[in-house]
């Protein structure tokens, strides 16, 4: 199975503009013949906590129809990030769109001290692929933590997917932990980040590929979009 990863540059707060730009990296993907394509935390408005109670929406937001219809027709996974508003308040969400089935959505479960007056935390685990693959999606901060790849792992996962907004902090960490979890959970690591300033930091791309022995396959740079193509079966490298 060939996955995506799309290295993106957001415009912040403008979910219009960013919609047209996932298309334009969904295009790539066909193109590709990949299987499915994975965005960045918070894809379609940027890494803004401050911005997340005016953005906020909804699962059945019809913005968002345009993905389940090139999921349906051309049979792609699209997992993409926006805040959604729930009963118990704003979460850091993945909408996952799969062809011909019902929206999933995955929305992070544990949060950073920094993102407590904004974010409320999910509270269950998703597994995508779940008859074959079985990829679990982490969102930035909970995919630092042990725990979590722990629990993912315990659920039968074979994949661990992490989709993030990180400065280069943060992707100094990513890089010493994820070849750790890979190699103690004996499962391939896809990290997808974006590229450009969010929130208070720059956002430093870096995207990359671990395989199950913690060792680094492939990497994105730190400043362009781009994408980074796996085929989890043979463990080939694309880079666009």
């Amino acid at each position: 199975m060939k996955i995506c990863l799309a290295q993106t540059k957001t415009v912040k707060g403008n979910i219009e503009v960013n919609i047209t730009n996932h298309l334009r990296f969904i295009n790539q993907a066909l193109a590709e013949k990949a299987d499915a394509i994975f965005f960045p935390e918070l894809s379609l408005t940027g890494y803004e906590p401050e911005l997340a109670e005016k953005l906020a929406t909804a699962p059945d937001d019809k913005r968002f129809e345009v993905f389940q219809e090139i999921s349906n027709t051309h049979s792609i996974t699209i997992g993409l990030g926006i805040p959604i508003r729930t009963v118990k308040g704003i979460e850091i969400t993945m909408m996952i769109f799969q062809p011909d089935q019902a929206l999933q959505t995955y929305a992070k479960q544990q949060l950073h001290a920094d993102e407590l007056p904004y974010f409320v935390a999910g509270n269950k685990q998703l597994i995508i692929f779940p008859d074959s693959l079985k990829i679990a999606p982490a969102i930035c901060y909970e995919s630092l933590q042990t725990n979590h790849a722990q629990k993912a792992k315990e659920l039968g996962a074979k994949v661990y997917l992490t989709s993030v907004a990180k400065s280069q902090k943060g992707i100094d960490k990513a890089y010493t932990h994820y070849p750790t979890i890979a190699q103690q959970y004996q499962m391939p690591v896809l990290m997808v980040n974006c590229v450009g300033y969010c929130d208070n930091f720059e956002s430093l791309g870096s995207s990359a590929f671990w395989n199950s022995r913690g060792e680094l396959i492939a990497a994105l740079d730190k400043v362009s979009e781009g994408i980074l193509i796996v085929d989890l079966e043979d463990q080939t490298i694309n880079i666009n």
